[in-house]
């Protein structure tokens, strides 16, 4: 799922991938990055190798510059607005026992999404 965080808008969902799959590869294979194209997106550190704008790792001597530390800051402002839309999203427990095959889980985040967005216009 990719939120815009200024506004807190869902701008797309991805369709879920079968399997145990790692973040990078449920990435590509959802569609969500080809949804997002070329636009610059802020991820955690399990998206390496994307393209994907993620955190300063710490090197092997434990610390990190100080410009790595003011881009983590604000990456961790971004990615909390990000992480509050789920939150709001999860307290409405709409997914919580949804066993739901084939698009099923997919048409009900759409759907989780589209209220959300028509929340947040209210």
């Amino acid at each position: 799922m990719v939120i815009d965080s200024d506004t807190r808008v869902v701008v797309a969902v991805g369709r879920p991938v079968p399997g145990n799959r790692n973040d990078c590869k449920a990435w590509s294979d959802s569609g969500a990055a080809a949804a997002v194209g070329r636009t610059t997106t802020v991820a955690d550190g399990g998206y390496e190798e994307t393209g994907l704008i993620i955190p300063h790792c710490c090197p092997a001597d434990g610390e990190v510059c100080d410009w790595k530390k003011e881009r983590n800051h604000s990456h961790k402002q971004v990615s909390a607005r990000v992480e509050h839309v789920f939150a709001r999203m999860k307290a409405r427990e709409i997914l919580r026992d949804c066993r739901l095959k084939g698009d099923g889980v997919h048409s009900a985040m759409l759907s989780i999404a589209r209220l959300h967005k028509m929340l947040q216009a209210a």
